[in-house]
C-alpha cells in the first residue's frame, strides 16, 4: 500500500510538472498579440522606421508601457522625428503614431498613447512574487532586421534586489549607483537571458500570462560589445506596482 501511494503522489508530480510546461505555449500564443515595437519614425533617416525596444498594451488598450530609456531621447526636430509604435508581426507591421503621456525615469518606466487598440494585457498586484517562481518575458531581443517577429524567453525569479548591479568591489560602483544604494528600491534579478533589444519587454507567469514586472537591463560580464555573443544570463526587471503608481498618476486604472 506505501508503494501505491508512493507511485501515485510521483505521476501527480509528474503530471503537474507536464501541465506547467505545457501551459506556456497557450500563454504565448495569448501574449504575443500584445507585445508592440517601440522606436521612431525619421523621414530622412535610413531606415525611416527605427526599432529601438519593446513595449506592451495595458489599460483600455490605446497605452502602451515601456522602459523611460527607450523613449527617453529627445526627438531631432530638423529631421522632423516622431515616436512610433509597431503593431502585428512580419515585414510589414502597422505603424501608428505615439506620444509620452507619463514618464518615471527614477523607476525607468514611461507610458504612450497611441491611435491604434492592442489587446491589453492582465496585471498582477502590486505584492513581490515569490523567489522561484518561473516567468517568461516577449519581446524583440535582435531588432527588426528580418521584420517584426517577438521572441520568448523563460526564466526565474532568483532574487529581490536593490536597484544597483553588483559590482565585484565598492570602487565599480558609479555616483547614480551610490545615490540609489542610499535609498533603494527592489527590482527581481531573474535567472534569464535577455537583450538590449528586450527592454520594456512584460515579464509574465508562465501559467497565467499576469504581467509581474518589466524588463529594463541585463547584468554585463564583460563589455557591451560581448553582450550578444556572451551574455550573463542574468537579467533585471521593475515591479509592476511601479507602473502602476505611474498610470494612476494620470488617471488610468490598471
Amino acid at each position: 500500500m506505501h508503494f501505491t501511494k508512493l507511485t501515485f503522489l510521483m505521476l501527480i508530480c509528474t503530471l503537474a510538472a507536464g501541465a506547467s510546461a505545457n501551459s506556456l505555449p497557450k500563454t504565448v500564443k495569448k501574449i504575443k498579440p500584445s507585445i508592440v515595437g517601440v522606436g521612431i519614425y525619421d523621414p530622412i533617416g535610413s531606415p525611416r522606421n527605427q526599432l529601438h525596444g519593446t513595449g506592451f498594451a495595458i489599460a483600455n488598450g490605446y497605452y502602451i508601457a515601456t522602459n523611460y530609456h527607450v523613449v527617453g531621447k529627445g526627438l531631432k526636430g530638423e529631421s522632423k522625428q516622431s515616436r512610433i509604435v509597431f503593431i502585428g508581426t512580419g515585414s510589414h507591421p502597422k505603424i501608428s503614431h505615439a506620444e509620452i503621456v507619463a514618464s518615471d525615469p527614477a523607476h525607468d518606466l514611461a507610458i504612450l498613447l497611441i491611435k491604434d487598440k492592442v489587446p491589453a494585457l492582465l496585471l498582477m498586484p502590486d505584492d513581490f512574487v515569490d523567489e522561484g517562481i518561473e516567468v517568461a518575458f516577449t519581446g524583440f531581443p535582435i531588432g527588426s532586421v528580418l521584420g517584426l517577429y517577438p521572441a520568448t524567453h523563460k526564466g526565474l525569479i532568483s532574487a529581490l534586489t536593490p536597484v544597483a548591479i553588483p559590482s565585484i568591489n565598492a570602487n565599480q560602483l558609479s555616483i547614480e549607483m551610490l545615490k540609489r544604494l542610499r535609498k533603494p528600491f527592489f527590482i527581481y534579478q531573474m535567472d534569464a537571458t535577455a537583450y538590449p533589444g528586450n527592454s520594456g519587454s512584460p515579464v509574465y507567469t508562465t501559467d497565467t500570462g499576469e504581467v509581474l514586472g518589466i524588463i529594463n537591463k541585463v547584468f554585463v560580464k564583460q563589455t557591451k560589445e560581448k553582450i550578444l555573443s556572451d551574455p550573463s544570463d542574468i537579467s533585471y526587471s521593475i515591479p509592476i506596482k511601479h507602473l502602476r503608481a505611474l498610470a494612476r498618476s494620470i488617471s488610468i486604472d490598471i
